[in-house]
């Protein structure tokens, strides 16, 4: 008998190098978790197959002859299967091996590209099995159909998992039966065996459903364990003083807040006031305020004594947030220094391509605690970053820093600091509970006074006369005093997408049915268009520079230092100016291959824009005439809404971009539960997750829930130690 830790090898000999080689599927575990993607009856309608599709049927032979080739040796063998209603042909230019098998009346599975010849649909040299040898003297009405695993069929696949169910013990069962039994849901061996083995599609939802409820449940065991850590944990009140830096800065401020920024700071003062650490997500719309927020909180934090540290993911918007604290602060800014005010303070920075001796200066401001707030990217985390008094944790665009790293810059207070989480991407509920559920959470909707609306249009490339029509607003805008980004998704023509670029998939899947990918059309670089640009006579006479994340700190602190005072007039750029970047006098946005961006990184960038008192404009470029991306550029032209565009964003994306890098490992990623569709689902795994935990802390009485929980955890260091 085999268990879920077992090697493939002795089980499944042959196969077995197959699937490490094209799967990384090593354990009688991993192939249990390898999930059929969808199901064959053995009625199949050949009447529905179309020239390019990879057919996956089950049908009968109905004739089959074989005659000598005219022009080369050999036999081949020509074979006519049917479904009952539709004919197909099938050829083999050699007949040894399958004359045998195909013999009318015999009843098989056939799968291979389907092609013509002389006007009549045909298959090739297909891959098939007869259904009595798959059967294995069991009948089944649903065949699983898996992904392609090497030079394996299908059906070899099915075989394997059929003589690795044969010898499985029962399966541990990370559910408590009392949950389980709560729920209505099937023990997990029934589920494995339910979604390989079916008898019915019954058998199979039945399967899905405990599977989707036990990927809800761990997860939501994991969050309520570390809310649980970090409510049970105690640290330094760090409560607001009403004669410090934040009054002194309350006092100047040239703006009013917002009644949501009011709310907001008054709860994260309240928060930062207990002894208890704050562990809250904040947030909002793009060019909601939500840095004032942080800022106001983070002179709190230094009114009490402490720091507070920003991490930021890029260096370009660390720069940025460093330059626009310091502005906000003027004098206050200057702590030590002459002309300083009376509660001063210095804002340091600490990025990773700094000079030896700014570097060695930021580190020195961080520990004697010089600088109550410092500014840095991931060079934050080092371990030779160390703090005098790290009372609170800013960490800005949450998406892109995994949980692992939260918790590193965390453990760099002498207690445990308070932790604001921003993000400008909007979240819709289920994603905040799903992926966010150890964090209290506040929002954000109203915009600042004086904000402008932007105006979008998706520009068809490929349209005569648009995008030289785009080029001539871009320089219109420029001459009359305005400045422009031009948002490129590479670097250089030979060069991979940015680093700060998350795209979307231009082709169909290429383990998917159906036609082959086609090659992808080149991307725009940055080098490319600004080449391009500097010879379009539209812009003749126009400054323009450029911007991306190879560029050295000084060279990116330089470009932004000459845009954001007036000296650009054009900035083409890598998307290393999504987030944090404001500068008031930019009025056009325009994006290229906008088709191959995802929503909600339109939505970031095109807030780049329209922050001065001036109406914004935002350009997508799209040379793609696919119906669904159309369709999907026009959803963000057409919409404003943040959080309306958060749902469809994630309703066309998978759940592994929304978990993946960001917080969990490869092998977490959610295969039955989909966020949207399932909110009652990780509702109710919420309610019994947190019940457990709460009952059981250490989970000491469910040994194999603590296990399923563990392997997610090492799972989330294990991406965090890939990405460096």
């Amino acid at each position: 008998m085999a268990t879920e830790s077992s090697p493939l090898r002795p089980v499944i000999a042959q196969a077995a190098a197959e699937f490490a080689e094209h799967r990384d599927l090593h354990t009688v575990g991993d192939l249990l978790a390898f999930w059929p993607r969808r199901y064959r009856t053995r009625e199949s309608d050949l009447g529905a197959v179309e020239v390019g599709q990879f057919l996956v049927g089950v049908a009968e032979v109905k004739t089959a002859r074989t005659r000598r080739m005219q022009k080369r040796k050999g036999t081949m063998l020509e074979v006519v299967i049917t479904d009952g209603r539709n004919d197909l042909d099938i050829t083999f230019f050699k007949a040894w091996g399958h004359e045998k098998a195909l013999v009318p009346g015999a009843r098989g599975l056939f799968a291979g590209t389907v092609g013509t010849y002389r006007g009549r649909l045909q298959l090739t040299h297909p891959g098939y099995t007869m259904l009595d040898d798959l059967d294995a003297g069991e009948r089944k009405d649903l065949i699983p159909i898996y992904r392609q695993v090497g030079k394996l069929h299908t059906w070899t696949v099915t075989e394997s998992v059929r003589r690795v169910l044969d010898v499985l013990d029962d399966v541990p069962d990370a559910l408590p039966d009392a949950v389980r039994t709560r729920r209505g849901l099937v023990s997990r061996t029934d589920a494995l065996r339910g979604v390989h083995t079916p008898d019915s599609m019954r058998e199979v939802e039945d399967a899905r459903r405990r599977l989707r409820y036990e990927e809800a449940f761990v997860l939501q065991a994991t969050l309520a364990q570390r809310r649980r850590a970090s409510a049970g944990t105690a640290t330094r009140a760090r409560p607001r003083r009403d004669d410090g830096l934040l009054a002194a800065f309350d006092a100047r401020m040239p703006f009013e807040l917002t009644a949501g920024q009011r709310e907001v700071g008054e709860t994260v003062a309240g928060e930062m006031g207990r002894a208890v650490p704050m562990h809250r997500l904040l947030q909002g719309e793009v060019g909601s305020g939500k840095t004032v927020v942080a800022l106001r909180a983070m002179l709190q934090a230094v009114d009490s004594g402490g720091q507070a540290a920003l991490l930021a993911p890029t260096e370009v918007l660390a720069a940025q947030h460093h330059r626009t604290l310091t502005a906000m602060l003027g004098d206050l800014a200057e702590g030590g220094m002459l002309g300083g005010a009376e509660h001063a303070t210095r804002v340091a920075l600490l990025t990773g391509s700094q000079p030896t001796a700014e570097r060695a200066r930021a580190l020195s401001e961080a520990v004697t605690g010089e600088a109550g707030i410092v500014v840095g990217t991931h060079a934050l985390l080092q371990e030779n970053v160390q703090f005098y008094d790290l009372a609170l944790v800013v960490v800005d665009e949450q998406h892109r820093f995994g949980v692992e790293q939260r918790d590193t810059l965390r453990g760099k207070g002498e207690t445990p600091p308070h932790v604001l989480v921003m993000t400008a991407t909007p979240i819709p509920r289920t994603v905040a509970m799903t992926v966010f559920g150890d964090l209290e959470t506040s929002t954000l909707r109203e915009l600042p006074a004086g904000r402008q609306p932007i105006t979008t249009h998706v520009v068809p490339e490929t349209w005569p006369g648009w995008l030289d029509r785009t080029w001539a607003r871009v320089g219109e805008e420029a001459r009359a005093g305005r400045q422009v980004y031009v948002v490129c998704p590479r670097i250089g023509e030979d060069d991979q997408p940015d680093e700060e670029t998350v795209l979307t998939s231009e082709t169909p899947d290429p383990e998917a049915d159906g036609d082959a990918p086609a090659p992808p059309r080149p991307l725009k670089s940055v080098s490319g268009v600004a080449a391009a640009l500097a010879e379009e006579p539209a812009l003749a006479g126009l400054r323009l520079e450029v911007l991306h994340g190879r560029l050295s700190a000084e060279d990116k602190d330089g470009v932004m230092g000459r845009f954001a005072r007036g000296e650009v007039d054009v900035l083409v750029s890598t998307t290393v100016v999504e987030v944090g970047v404001d500068v008031p006098n930019a009025t056009v946005m325009v994006v290229m291959d906008a088709d191959r961006f995802g929503v909600s990184q339109l939505h970031q960038l095109r807030g780049r824009v329209g922050r001065g008192g001036l109406p914004g404009l935002c350009l997508l470029v799209s040379g793609t005439p696919a119906t669904a991306t159309q369709e999907r550029l026009m959803a963000v032209a057409a919409s404003g809404d943040g959080f309306e565009l958060a749902r469809l964003d994630l309703s066309q994306r998978r759940e592994g971009d929304i978990l993946g890098a960001a917080q969990h490992g490869r092998r977490t990623q959610l295969e039955f539960l989909h966020i949207l569709e399932h909110e009652d689902v990780i509702e109710a795994a919420r309610e019994d997750a947190f019940a457990v935990v709460e009952a059981d802390p250490d989970l000491g009485a469910h040994p194999l829930l603590a296990d399923a929980v563990r392997a997610r955890v090492d799972a989330e260091q294990a991406a965090y130690l890939e990405r460096g």
